[in-house]
């Protein structure tokens, strides 16, 4: 049982959540106190950097959204006909199985994220015309996080959730949780500050605010760290890990320093 039964399908939940939880957490963020002591970078370092105002960013993460919303709409009525044809009633699995579709689910996204993410830097077509856009947030913030070309919102984040959703088998009323906690996720890692001892996702996640920023700023930095959201186990294996180190500035908050290959 959960609270939108009765209300909303699980379809209609799946496609409304995650866009909720996007501007809900991303809102959340946005209105923190400033937070110096905490911040990867300055907030003056931010204004300079960034190239893109804040209403161009928001615009672009409504587009794709919308791309996502479609594209979800037509894989749930896919498996709703397809259900309605059988006969079949959804039985929503077992704890343990979901908490397993879970986990194959991020291991696919992760799959997925990674190798995409890293052609798109390494064929200079698609990074100037493409990727480009997402890099225009040189320091990252959360409204920022899914900031990026259409084409690579399907590609890269659409495609990567319809892949997820089918191999891992999980039900539509499952992915509302799990897509909702990938947004969440996503959005922690754009969001410029470190917060370790109050914050679950960098606690638990080495792919975190800190690993991420380093691939974000700086011509050295765009070539290593591409895993997305969760694990790093794929930069390890095919060498593009760049660890780092933190140092607290004299006026406040922490600098990512790239440490040595």
């Amino acid at each position: 049982m959960v609270f939108w039964e009765g209300y909303l399908s699980d379809e209609a939940m799946g496609i409304i959540a995650p866009v909720v939880v996007y501007w809900l957490y991303a809102g959340f963020y946005h209105l923190l106190p400033p937070l110096d002591h905490y911040r990867l970078h300055t907030r003056k370092e931010k204004d300079a950097k960034n190239v893109v105002p804040l209403p161009t960013v928001i615009k672009g993460v409504l587009l794709q959204q919308s791309i996502q919303a479609t594209v979800a709409y037509s894989l749930f009525l896919r498996n709703s006909c397809m259900l309605l044809s059988s006969s079949e009633v959804v039985v929503q699995p077992s704890l343990p199985v979901q908490f397993l579709q879970f986990i194959v689910a991020m291991l696919v996204t992760d799959a997925w994220q990674y190798f995409v993410h890293r052609y798109m830097h390494q064929n200079k077509f698609l990074y100037r015309h493409i990727h480009s856009q997402h890099h225009k947030v040189v320091v990252p913030y959360a409204f920022g996080a899914f900031y990026s070309h259409p084409l690579e919102g399907l590609f890269l984040d659409t495609f990567r959730g319809v892949v997820s959703f089918l191999i891992s088998g999980m039900t539509s009323r499952t992915s509302v949780f799990f897509f909702s906690f990938t947004m969440m996720k996503a959005i922690d890692d754009h969001s410029g500050l470190w917060l370790p001892g109050y914050n679950l996702f960098q606690l638990v996640f080495p792919n975190n605010s800190a690993y991420h920023d380093i691939h974000h700023y700086g011509l050295r930095g765009v070539k290593y760290n591409y895993s997305q959201p969760f694990f790093i186990f794929w930069d390890k294996l095919l060498g593009t890990h760049m660890p780092y180190t933190l140092v607290k500035r004299p006026e406040g908050g922490f600098e990512v320093r790239p440490g040595k290959l």
